[in-house]
């Protein structure tokens, strides 16, 4: 058996045991190895973060694991028959989530499959932005979808994820975010999380979407790049603690595939009210930049399609489908 399946084996061996103590003998036994294997094993795990106590003449303890995006972990609590997350990819390091996720849906990756990554070399933002990425601290996630939709109904899933992802910090940290349109979340008018949804599609029909989702968990003041267009936070920095990775992707991918599953069912208008209970500027005074053009009025909500609805000072509504928003 290869070094590192023996390790992922040992692992689930000692979950399995909770708390308790397994012994060297039960572990040599089930994993085909020696107890001089095992011991090294253990040692190994203990360099990477594992704290595992070992009980003379009795075997060995697992009492705390380091904050890993660990396959096993994760899946295991999600449960099983979940559909997101089934098909699971665990990077240390990666160019881009949304990209890996991208490449494995052209090659027929089933809807549903997630790629995590500890840390980005190119995390990519909207508007060709860069999504700064280290390693350690955040949640870098993009998921597989095959909705049944034509393309002009697709951005509604930005819409879903943004619900969803504030769910998870509401559930993960007891914070009520707000959603900036059309893909922010701020925390005290800082910015905590991005969507990047892509897709493939043809005239009639999606292929597939790539819901790419950056959430700021546990990173500091000082890992923040000072040319951020944006003032940005963690949940760190707004809680003073940090925040399990493994247990907020777990959150995160539960909430996403309820909202998946309550939208193919009930369509876009549940969607709809939520995010619009999580708005920062229902009912407020917005500016929105779009390149050399500039509109400012009443936020007036979004449309079934998602687009931004603008009061006019002659009373139409504007419907502004790209374009950088701030609340006045």
């Amino acid at each position: 058996m290869p070094r590192r399946m023996i390790a992922s084996e040992l692992l689930k061996l000692l979950r399995a045991g909770g708390r308790g103590v397994v012994s060297g003998e039960q572990l040599s036994r089930e994993l085909g190895v020696s107890r001089t294997a095992i011991w090294k094993q253990v040692s190994a795990l203990r360099a990477a973060g594992y704290r595992i106590e070992a009980v003379p003449s009795q075997g060995y303890c697992l009492l705390a694991e380091p904050d890993l995006l660990d396959q096993q972990a994760i899946r295991a609590g999600l449960g099983s028959g979940c559909l997101l997350g089934r098909q699971l990819v665990c990077c240390s390091e990666t160019a881009s989530t949304n990209s890996d996720a991208f490449r494995l849906a052209e090659d027929g990756a089933e809807e549903g499959t997630v790629v995590l990554a500890d840390r980005q070399l190119s995390g990519k933002g909207r508007l060709g932005r860069r999504w700064e990425s280290p390693a350690g601290v955040n949640l870098y996630c993009s998921v597989v979808l095959r909705p049944e939709l034509p393309p002009y109904e697709a951005p509604q899933l930005t819409f879903l994820s943004a619900v969803a992802v504030a769910r998870a910090i509401q559930i993960s940290t007891g914070l009520q975010p707000a959603i900036k349109w059309p893909n922010d979340l701020l925390l005290n008018g800082r910015k905590v999380a991005g969507l990047l949804n892509e897709m493939n599609a043809e005239t009639d029909r999606v292929g597939f979407v790539i819901l790419g989702i950056g959430v700021n968990l546990n990173m500091r003041a000082d890992q923040f790049p000072p040319d951020l267009r944006s003032p940005a936070t963690s949940l760190l920095l707004e809680t003073g603690s940090a925040v399990a990775r493994q247990l907020f992707a777990v959150n995160l991918l539960r909430e996403l595939e309820r909202e998946y599953l309550r939208f193919k069912q009930t369509g876009f208008g549940p969607v709809r009210e939520d995010w619009t209970r999580y708005c920062n500027a229902f009912g407020r005074e917005v500016r929105v930049d779009m390149g050399p053009h500039t509109l400012q009025g009443p936020f007036a909500g979004i449309d079934q399609d998602g687009a931004l609805l603008m009061t006019l000072p002659d009373g139409r509504i504007e419907r502004i489908l790209s374009g950088d928003v701030t609340v006045i």
